[in-house]
C-alpha cells in the first residue's frame, strides 16, 4: 500500500507498486503518465515536498528544439531533418567509443523534432508562441557548431505549461488510486533479488514547508522500502552541487566563484546508487555552464543565478577588458565563449552596450522573468515591445548588482573596477574599444565581423521585431546611458550521466541492460549516456526529458 502523499506523513514504509519512478521533475512526471497510461500502478519518489513537482522544468523559459514547424515555415525559415541532424552532429562532436547510443539517441530525436514532437505536444494542450529564436547561432563555418536556422520555439505558458499536461495527468492517477506520490522521501540505494533490481530504499525525510525551488532540510525521521517490477530514475543532474561540479569539470578548470541556475536539490546523489546497481555513468565531464550569468536580485535558492538571453549587439569583453575574438559574440557559441573566459586566468566577463541595446537584447531565461508568456498575458507581452514599459529586466537594470551605468567609458570602466574590487580594466582601453566599434558603425559598412552578424540578424524577422537592436553608435546620446553588466559562470545542465539504449533502458560496462532499471532526463544525459555531446543547440533540455521519459515509461510499463 502506498504512503500517504501529504509532505512528511509516513504512516507506512512499504511501498508496492509496478512501476517506480524516482523524481518528480518533467521526465519523471511524464514517466509515471506513461506508465499509468499503460495500466500500471505506479509509486513516484521525491525528496522535496510537493511544492517543488516538476522540478527544474518549472523554471524553464519553455523553449524547444522543432524542426520544419509550422512556426518555421511562417517566417520563411527552410529547416528540414537533414539539416538539423547535420547541426547536430556537428556541434555534438562525438569522439569517444562510448558515444556509440548517443548518436543513435541524437538521430531519432531529431525525427521526433521534425515529425511527431510537435503534433504530440498539441494534442496535449501545448501550444507555441509564433516567434521563432535563434539560439547558438555558430559561426565557425559550414560544418561548424550552431543551428544553421532558427528553431528555439518558446511554449505558451513557458516551463509550466509544459509540465502542466503531465502534472494533470499523474494528478488523475492519484484520484483513480492508481499512482501514488511520495514527497520527502528520498531514495539512497536500489536493492536486488536473484541479480535483478526489484526496489529502492532509502529515507524519509522530516515534513518541509519550503516553497518552491527553496533549500528544504535534510532532517530524517524514518526510512522506506518500495518494490516494484521497473525503477525509473529520473533524479537529474548535478548543477547545484558546486562540489561534484568542480570535481568532473575538465581538467579541474572550474572557476572559483559560480552562480547556481538549478536549485540545491539537483544534487546528483542517487547517480552513485544507480552506478553501484551496475548502471554506467558515462561523460561525466561534459556539462553545459553558461558565462552569461547574473545574480538574482530576490534568490530563491543558494547562489540563485539567472542566465541573460543576450542579442548580438553588446560588446563582450573579458575580466581584463580584450573583446572575445570572432565568432565568440553574444549568442553564438556558449561553451566556446566559457572556455575563452576561464582560459584568461577569471571567472567573469562583461557585456559593454547602451541602456537602448539593453532594453532590446537582452532577455531573462525563466518563467519567473517571463510573466507574460508563462501567465500567457497578450497586453503584458505587447508592452514588452516597449521599451520604456516595467518588466522584470527594468528591475535588474535599475536593482541588479550586476549592472553598472555611466555616461562616459573612462566613468564606466571606475564603476567596473570598483564592483570587482581590482584595476583589471583600462579606462583608456575600454574608450578605445568602444570609439572604434562607433567608427565602424558611422562608416555604414565596415570590417567588424559583428557588425556584419547584427545586420545579416535582421533579415529575420524575430530578430529585427523584438531581438536586434539597429546598429548605432554606444555612445550617440539618444541611447545613452552606456552599460556595463558583470557575467558569472551559472551552472545548469549535465550533458552526460547513465548509459541507456532507445528503449531508455540502463545499461551496465558490458552494454548490457541493467534488469528492471530505466533512466530519464538528465539523469541518462537526456538519452544515451550523452545525447548532446559537448554542446547542445538549446531547446533541447525539455525536449530531451519528454522524449527520454516518455520511452522509458512505456517500455517499463511494458516489461511488467
Amino acid at each position: 500500500m502506498p504512503s500517504n502523499p501529504r509532505d512528511g506523513v509516513h504512516s507506512q514504509a512499504i511501498i508496492e507498486a509496478d512501476v517506480i519512478v524516482i523524481g518528480a521533475g518533467l521526465s519523471g512526471l511524464v514517466a509515471a503518465a506513461q506508465a499509468f497510461a499503460a495500466g500500471k500502478r505506479v509509486a513516484v519518489l521525491d525528496q522535496e515536498p510537493s511544492a517543488s513537482v516538476g522540478g527544474q522544468a518549472h523554471w524553464s523559459f519553455g523553449g524547444l528544439f522543432l524542426v520544419n514547424s509550422p512556426e518555421q515555415r511562417r517566417l520563411g525559415v527552410k529547416d528540414s531533418a537533414e539539416l538539423a541532424l547535420g547541426d547536430w552532429l556537428a556541434s555534438a562532436a562525438f569522439d569517444r567509443p562510448e558515444d556509440s547510443w548517443a548518436r543513435l539517441w541524437a538521430e531519432a530525436y531529431v525525427d521526433f523534432a521534425a515529425g511527431e514532437k510537435r503534433r504530440w505536444l498539441r494534442s496535449l494542450g501545448v501550444r507555441l508562441f509564433p516567434l521563432v529564436q535563434w539560439a547558438e547561432r555558430g559561426g565557425y563555418g559550414p560544418q561548424g557548431h550552431g543551428n544553421t536556422v532558427p528553431r528555439f520555439h518558446v511554449t505558451w505558458g513557458t516551463g509550466p505549461g509544459v509540465v502542466q499536461p503531465f502534472l494533470a495527468k499523474v494528478n488523475e492517477g492519484v484520484a483513480r488510486g492508481r499512482i501514488s506520490l511520495h514527497f520527502r522521501h528520498r531514495a539512497t540505494e536500489m536493492t536486488t533479488t536473484a541479480g535483478g533490481v526489484t526496489g529502492v530504499g532509502g529515507e524519509i525525510l522530516g515534513a518541509s514547508g519550503a516553497g518552491r525551488g527553496e533549500a528544504s532540510s535534510r532532517t530524517v525521521v524514518g526510512r522506506f522500502e518500495a518494490t516494484a517490477g521497473a525503477i525509473i530514475v529520473t533524479t537529474g543532474g548535478i548543477g547545484g552541487n558546486h562540489t561534484l561540479v568542480r570535481r568532473q569539470w575538465p581538467d579541474g578548470g572550474a572557476p572559483e566563484h559560480m552562480l547556481s541556475g538549478v536549485p540545491a536539490s539537483v544534487d546528483g546523489a542517487f547517480l552513485a546508487a544507480a552506478a553501484a546497481a551496475g548502471g554506467r555513468l558515462i561523460n561525466g565531464d561534459r556539462m553545459w555552464h553558461y558565462p552569461e550569468g547574473i545574480h538574482n536580485h530576490s534568490p530563491v535558492w543558494p547562489s540563485h543565478g539567472i542566465r541573460i538571453l543576450p542579442g548580438p549587439s553588446a560588446l563582450w569583453i573579458d575580466a581584463t577588458g580584450r573583446q572575445l575574438p570572432a565568432p565568440l559574440f553574444p549568442g553564438f557559441d556558449s561553451l566556446g565563449a566559457l572556455r575563452h573566459i576561464l582560459a584568461g586566468g577569471h571567472g567573469h566577463s562583461w557585456f559593454v552596450c547602451n541602456r537602448t541595446i539593453a532594453l532590446k537584447e537582452f532577455a531573462l531565461s525563466g518563467s519567473e522573468q517571463n510573466p507574460d508568456l508563462t501567465d500567457k498575458d497578450i497586453r503584458l507581452l505587447v508592452s514588452r515591445l516597449n521599451p520604456g514599459s516595467d518588466s522584470p529586466l527594468r528591475l535588474f537594470l535599475d536593482r541588479g548588482v550586476d549592472f553598472l551605468h555611466a555616461a562616459t567609458a573612462t566613468e564606466l570602466a571606475a564603476k567596473m573596477n570598483a564592483l570587482t574590487g581590482s584595476a583589471l580594466i583600462d579606462p583608456a582601453q575600454l574608450d578605445s574599444l568602444i570609439h572604434d566599434r562607433d567608427v565602424q558603425v558611422a562608416s555604414g559598412l565596415g570590417k567588424d565581423p559583428q557588425l556584419a552578424a547584427i545586420r545579416a540578424a535582421r533579415r529575420f524577422a524575430t530578430d529585427k521585431i523584438m531581438r536586434v537592436a539597429p546598429p548605432h553608435r554606444l555612445t550617440d546620446p539618444e541611447h545613452s546611458p552606456l552599460l556595463a553588466v558583470r557575467l558569472s559562470v551559472l551552472t545548469r545542465k549535465s550533458l552526460g550521466g547513465l548509459q541507456t539504449d532507445l528503449r531508455s533502458r540502463v545499461l551496465d560496462d558490458s552494454g548490457v541492460p541493467v534488469p528492471g532499471v530505466y533512466a530519464a532526463g538528465e539523469a541518462a544525459g537526456f538519452g544515451g549516456g550523452g545525447i548532446h555531446g559537448y554542446r547542445a543547440l538549446e531547446g533541447t533540455f525539455l525536449g530531451g526529458c519528454l522524449f527520454s521519459g516518455r520511452a522509458a515509461g512505456r517500455d517499463a510499463a511494458a516489461s511488467v
